[in-house]
């Protein structure tokens, strides 16, 4: 087996999927099954077996699967020396960002970047899933948790506040704070997070009238007039069609920027991180001071 196979065997256990795998790795599906056979025809076993959950490693393939994946960080860790060494100031550049910062920072940043640099390409990834930096899933991440690891250089960039906000509509219709509420919150998977668990704090007795994973379709909920919602500051403030309401300061998120240690001084990431920055210094009556 060739370090293509294992590489192979990787993305699909990690992924469940064939077409997932196949995007990962910049492929057809079609290629992905026909590789994948060959591989387990090569090999003479069966490393993946499919189930109604999606492609699992074998007890054979869980036995391969340490060896791969030192491979696969080896493999990295000398892709990521050799491209930290590139001092080309075009290429392609990976960030990851959630759906909101990305939407907020990265036009504005693209467009300085590209007023100096244009041979620079800004892959955007705004994938739920927190990608890996140190498996070159992305060079640069923007996340609203610390980063964890050695080989990682972070800092914070913003610290976000919240508030309660509401449509006029809404607040005509509901008396504001005695009135029976009707809330916009997060699905049960992020109940755990400061801004839901003070929202129910501040509305232990309101209906839920909406869910959602996205800020942005909270953020649209609320301006529809469906109910109140916390929101970042940076957003709310900025929507006409909403109200914030007088209570106590809402939690304050923090903004943190993450890039591999050994991509840091790369002439083109190094480009896009004061892209950011100076995007970030052009919004900052927008964000609490980092």
């Amino acid at each position: 087996m060739d370090w293509d196979d294992l590489r192979i065997m990787l993305a699909v256990a990690r992924n469940r999927s064939l077409s997932a795998a196949a995007r990962e790795l910049g492929v057809r599906q079609s290629t992905m099954s026909r590789r994948l056979s060959a591989i387990e025809q090569r090999a003479g076993a069966r490393l993946l077996t499919r189930t109604p959950a999606g492609y699992v490693l074998t007890t054979l393939g869980e036995a391969v699967r340490g060896h791969a994946e030192r491979m696969e960080a080896e493999a990295i860790a000398a892709e990521r020396q050799v491209q930290g060494r590139d001092v080309a100031l075009s290429g392609v550049v990976r960030v990851t960002a959630v759906e909101v910062i990305a939407n907020l920072l990265l036009p504005g940043a693209v467009a300085t970047l590209h007023a100096r640099y244009p041979g620079i390409t800004v892959d955007v990834l705004t994938e739920m899933r927190a990608l890996s930096l140190s498996r070159r899933e992305a060079d640069i991440a923007i996340r609203m948790t610390r980063f964890e690891g050695a080989e990682l250089y972070a800092r914070r960039i913003a610290r976000l506040a919240s508030a309660l906000y509401a449509a006029p509509a809404y607040l005509a219709q509901h008396r504001w704070p005695d009135g029976e509420q009707a809330a916009i919150t997060v699905l049960d998977d992020q109940a755990h997070l400061p801004e839901a668990r003070w929202l129910k704090q501040m509305l232990p007795q309101a209906r839920i009238a909406l869910r959602a994973n996205s800020r942005d379709a909270q953020w649209h909920a609320a301006i529809a007039g469906i109910g109140i919602a916390c929101l970042p500051r940076y957003l709310g403030d900025a929507a006409p069609g909403l109200v914030r309401l007088d209570t106590a300061p809402g939690p304050a998120r923090e903004v943190w920027l993450g890039v591999h240690a050994d991509l840091r001084h790369m002439p083109r990431v190094r480009a896009v991180i004061e892209a950011i920055d100076a995007e970030l210094a052009r919004q900052r009556p927008r964000f609490d001071p980092a």
